[in-house]
């Protein structure tokens, strides 16, 4: 025997109900994760790390912070990608050796590769505080993969991106994922 068109349509509305309200409760917490991610409070660390990308919006927090906090150290990535380039150019312009710049190149030109780098440069300059600055839908994934690589205190500190709602929507996806990704496979575990 057939289900009925009124069984049919009361699944298919529970179905959809789920459905929206699974999407519904993803947003709000995508909200929290990805948005409204400020700290309550933020301290004097041993240096300010600005990780590469989006640099036009995340170079002038980290050097903000750097003068605000009297942070010795300003440790920038330097990816020579195209949203990068006014960090590259800081990197390119600076006189080195320089005991308040340090460029790095990742090993990876991602988040990971950029973990694992900081973890290098937080032993060989024997940090015990880091401040890290990258764009408030990437700082909990951040946070996650840089302090699985290092025993600093890791302190985040978002800059805030001028996004519309279709880029902030492409951001909770991607986000999602790498915080998933980061939780199932994490950073410097064979160290």
């Amino acid at each position: 025997m057939l289900p009925s068109v009124a069984a049919v349509n009361t699944a298919t509305r529970r179905v959809l109900a789920v459905a929206v309200g699974g999407l519904l409760l993803w947003l709000i917490i995508a909200l929290q994760l990805f948005v409204n991610v400020d700290p309550l409070s933020v301290h004097r660390t041993d240096a300010v790390i600005m990780l590469g990308g989006a640099a036009s919006e995340r170079l002038p927090v980290a050097r903000q912070f750097q003068a605000d906090f009297h942070v010795p150290v300003l440790v920038i990535s330097h990816t020579d990608t195209f949203g990068n380039r006014e960090a590259d150019e800081a990197c390119n312009s600076a006189a080195f050796p320089n005991a308040s710049v340090i460029c790095f190149r990742p090993p990876d030109l991602d988040t990971r590769g950029e973990a694992l780098a900081i973890s290098h440069l937080v032993k060989a300059n024997g940090w015990k505080s880091v401040t890290v600055v990258t764009s408030s839908y990437h700082l909990t994934r951040a946070g996650r993969l840089i302090g699985q690589c290092t025993t600093a205190d890791v302190q985040m500190v978002a800059s805030h991106p001028d996004l519309d709602l279709g880029q902030w929507l492409r951001r909770f996806v991607i986000e999602t994922g790498g915080l998933i990704d980061a939780s199932l496979r994490p950073e410097c575990a064979n160290q």
